[in-house]
């Protein structure tokens, strides 16, 4: 992927900072885009593509903090990179802990500033791929009719189709049957690849939890 499909959201409310850094990354072949306050940039229609975030740390209104937690709610696969003028120990370890990529104090290292986008750009890449195969996974899950979910539960659980043809009440030869469907349906030929599917789905966590 070519670095100008990707998008770096820079948010300072200092008009000097967000030019210097927007020249700064221009020159190295990377779109930026300004805000001068978390609200503008929630103003913004969500961003689903790869990118990173440059996030002031002390801005009018909702901090670096309070948006940082904001798009935590909203399932943001965009990763943070904070920067501050006014950084300490406590808010450094704060913001990693809540999956910062890093915490840089200006005015910090322009080496060390693209290492960090490096680093978030290829975390959002990881991000995606991971989304679009739970997205894909549900979308094979949701295939199946009511009683291939039945089945698909037994079958999760390491039942036999024997077995699941008791549970059920149904001849064994219906339950081989719904199993065939099954795997059509989820585009697989055997069980461990049911497993996976229905892992990256979620449904296993459920009936764990069940």
């Amino acid at each position: 992927m070519h670095k100008t499909e990707e998008i770096i959201f820079l948010i300072d409310d200092d008009p000097s900072i967000r030019r210097s850094i927007t020249l700064f990354l221009t020159a190295a072949n990377y779109h930026v885009e300004t805000y001068c306050s978390s609200e503008e940039y929630l103003a913004r229609d969500r961003f689903e593509g790869t990118g990173c975030i440059l996030l002031d740390m002390n801005l009018d209104g909702k901090s670096g903090f309070d948006l940082q937690n904001e798009l935590i709610s909203q399932d943001s696969l965009l990763p943070i990179i904070f920067i501050t003028g006014f950084g300490n120990i406590p808010m450094s370890v704060q913001a990693l802990k809540q999956g910062a990529i890093n915490f840089l104090e200006k005015p910090f290292n322009d080496e060390e500033l693209l290492r960090s986008i490096s680093e978030a750009l290829t975390l959002s890449r990881k991000l995606i791929a991971e989304h679009e195969e739970i997205d894909k996974a549900r979308n094979l899950i949701s295939r199946l009719s009511p009683r291939e979910n039945e089945i698909l539960k037994y079958l999760l659980t390491g039942m036999l189709n024997k077995q699941i043809a008791g549970e059920l009440d149904i001849a064994e030869n219906t339950v081989k049957n719904h199993r065939q469907s099954i795997c059509e349906k989820l585009e697989v030929k055997s069980v461990p690849e049911i497993l996976r599917i229905a892992d990256k789905a979620a449904i296993i966590h459920s009936i764990v939890k069940d």
